[in-house]
């Protein structure tokens, strides 16, 4: 483009490009980043603090224009594109968690990442070409931004790794990874598996890493061409007075109280020492030397601080246990008498409710976005009221992070799922969590796989997940060489908050089937997350066998409310058949047996009914228009007209044949209507089929 500043390198046999300053030049970064025919847009903007919060407020957006991809989508009404896609949701999300560490942590200035689809080649996913152009923007911005970062997709197609996948390959693939990183080390991993080692799960990082680097040194190699000027931003200071009035009240004795399996005892015990210091420092909070606020923030400071070094040097965790233990297990199953599947995994405070529910194929969920139309027989849906922490706020429609942890246990139960051919129904999951002190999606994971055995879900292998969680002896996130970590397992809530990582890892006993890494560290080693992929694999084996207790196999008997389907393969030549001019055959057999019907273009014809009965009726009836009729056989066949030459009989559902006058008895017949009428049900036999396919019937050789 005109005026642009731009760096290419080679990227698997595509060409990779950034470019910058001839678009959205008002923005304080931007980049247009395409990988083929593949081009996102992506700005970024700071502005003024935000008054009051006390995080950082970091906005990513990913955007989906069907005009990327050539399609006009919507309703008849409305064309223009609405709310966010799941998969624009989870994309945002996923170029949000590795960029947040990399901003100073006391930031307050409002940061708006945005990134457009702007043309979509259909072979590859824009989602990590997107993440890169994120971080190049932010490079190029002035912003304090640590990086660069960028992100790279593995799949395993064949046994062999291969990078940045086609949609087909993914498709096809037993690995579909995506692995953010800098220079140095990663720091954001997302994936989905079909049961893959914890050792092919290294390897892929590794490879991952290495095309990672050459991405960085890219956006590198374009810094250099540009002329940044550094920004202005505001960091929230820590008033000094407030954390020598806590050096000086509370003691490491003091924090050591804080300790309890339940979060009640944790904040009772802080309500303690909140109370001594409120009522010390009274004075000073209404000479305004600093506000409760800051007082307590700088306690919670110095706890999150000992907490660290109590794991670090002497192996103790808040609630006592050591750093390979696992919470109690509890679990049961068939909770629910209406449900077709139900169970409830608790796991110390954290209890997710997660029930099963069939439907026909028909049900699928139809998703169109801008890549591809496509159905989704299984859907897990997350929930987490307020109540599952003891909080009082209003209800609102599913959060980025509920889409986030639903399609991560989704994802973990997904290739364990029978084959359609061999359990046609519909699947949806709902995870209710109950109550949560840390791992609720997790704890999902081990719900779902309770309840969809209990509802006699085939499933190929029981799956189980754990939370692993990270403390490192660090400096501003850099990890200290040669210094202590200590990984912990089945993390808390507290433990997530004060850690350096949280590591989800869900599998069977043969593998791993998804994984979700987030950092606050600047980066992990290889053997650090090698140690906790090992570890994982003891504790999901753990789990499982408690889970194994409540329900070792899926139940052979379904719920007697969970809706029966049969199903038979039929030449697809005959699908016009069953369906009939205008739909008009299809329609008659659902509304007279009250069943749903479903024909897939390869032939096979799926049956919903209520009970054994309506269904055996319905399939009877596709059957019989199905069947080639056999010379020689004697039909049942109703009489549908009536004409001087003889009577035309259906003889079977939707094919008619003629019974000539002769053929009607063994006497002379002078009128047809002296023996049959219009609506009489008769005993017909087929004697021939001619060359045009019509179908001769004798009544009198039936008798």
């Amino acid at each position: 483009m005109l005026d642009a500043v731009s760096v290419s390198l080679d990227f698997e046999g595509r060409k990779f490009t950034l470019e910058t300053g001839a678009l959205a030049k008002q923005a304080h970064g931007s980049i247009i980043a395409s990988l083929g025919d593949t081009c996102v847009l992506s700005s970024a903007t700071m502005g003024e603090v935000r008054q009051g919060t006390d995080f950082f407020p970091l906005m990513v957006d990913y955007e989906e224009k069907f005009y990327a991809s050539g399609k006009i989508s919507g309703s008849r009404f409305v064309k223009r594109e609405g709310r966010p896609s799941d998969n624009a949701v989870l994309t945002s999300r996923l170029i949000d968690r590795p960029l947040r560490p990399l901003f100073p942590k006391m930031m307050r200035n409002d940061v708006q990442v945005i990134c457009t689809v702007l043309s979509a080649d259909m072979e590859v996913d824009p989602g990590t070409t997107a993440l890169t152009a994120a971080s190049a923007a932010l490079m190029l911005s002035g912003m304090p931004f640590q990086g660069p970062v960028a992100g790279v997709r593995i799949g395993m197609i064949d046994g062999k790794l291969v990078v940045n996948p086609t949609y087909k390959q993914e498709e096809e693939g037993t690995l579909n990874l995506i692995v953010a990183g800098t220079i140095d080390a990663i720091t954001m991993v997302e994936a989905g598996a079909k049961e893959v080692s914890e050792d092919i799960m290294l390897e892929a990082l590794d490879l991952a890493h290495k095309h990672i680097k050459k991405l960085c040194e890219l956006q590198l190699e374009l810094v250099k061409k540009v002329n940044v000027k550094k920004r202005e931003y505001s960091e929230q200071p820590t008033n000094e007075e407030a954390e020598k009035a806590i050096a000086d009240t509370i003691t490491e004795a003091d924090l050591d109280t804080i300790k309890g399996v339940t979060k009640a005892e944790v904040k009772d015990k802080l309500h303690v020492l909140e109370a001594k210091l409120l009522e010390k420092y009274a004075k000073q909070i209404e000479e305004e030397v600093f506000t409760q606020k800051e007082l307590m923030e700088c306690l919670d400071t110095v706890f999150k601080k000992r907490m660290r070094k109590n794991i670090l040097e002497k192996g103790i965790r808040l609630d006592g246990r050591k750093d390979s233990e696992i919470r109690p297990i509890k679990c049961a199953v068939g909770l629910l008498p209406r449900t077709h599947g139900s169970a409830l995994f608790q796991r110390g405070e954290t209890q997710a409710l997660t029930i099963t529910t069939l439907g026909a194929p028909g049900a699928a969920q139809i998703i169109d976005t801008m890549d591809n139309d496509e159905t989704k027989r299984y859907m897990h849906h997350y929930n987490f009221p307020p109540y599952s922490t003891g909080e009082a706020r209003p209800l609102r429609s599913a959060s980025r992070r509920e889409i986030g942890h639903g399609h991560l246990a989704e994802r973990a139960l997904e290739p364990m799922l029978p084959d359609k051919n061999n359990f046609a129904y519909t699947m949806r999951v709902v995870s209710e969590i109950l109550s949560c002190n840390g791992s609720s999606s997790m704890a999902s994971v081990c719900g779902s796989t309770l309840s969809l055995m209990d509802a006699g879900v085939p499933i190929k292998s029981p799956v189980a997940g754990i939370a692993m969680g990270l403390v490192t002896e660090n400096v501003e996130g850099v990890l200290t060489k040669g210094g202590k970590y200590v990984i912990l397992t089945d993390i808390q809530g507290m433990e997530d908050f004060a850690g350096d990582m949280d590591f989800k890892v869900t599998g069977t006993d043969k593998g791993i089937t998804a994984l979700q890494m987030d950092i606050k560290v600047k980066g992990l080693t290889v053997e650090i997350m090698k140690e906790a992929l090992t570890k994982a694999k003891t504790g999901r084996a753990e789990i499982m066998s408690k889970m194994l207790e409540a329900l070792p196999s899926p139940r052979t008997v379904m719920s007697p409310y969970a809706p029966l389907i049969t199903s038979i393969k039929i030449n697809p030549e005959k699908i016009r058949e069953v369906i009939g001019k205008g739909g008009e055959t299809i329609q008659k057999i659902t509304a007279e047996c009250g069943v749903e019907i479903d024909i897939e273009d390869d032939g096979l014809v799926m049956v919903t009914a209520p009970n054994q009965v309506s269904g055996e009726k319905a399939m009877n009836w596709i059957k019989s228009i199905v069947m080639d009729p056999e010379v020689g056989k004697v039909y049942e066949g109703k009489v549908m007209k009536i004409m001087e030459f003889g009577a035309f009989v259906e003889f079977t559902p939707g094919k008619q044949g003629l019974v000539h006058i002769s053929k009607l008895d063994k006497k002379r017949v002078d009128r047809v209507e002296d023996v049959v009428k219009v609506g009489d049900v008769i005993k017909v036999k087929l004697m021939e089929v001619d060359r045009e396919g019509r179908y001769n019937l004798s009544k009198k050789d039936a008798e």
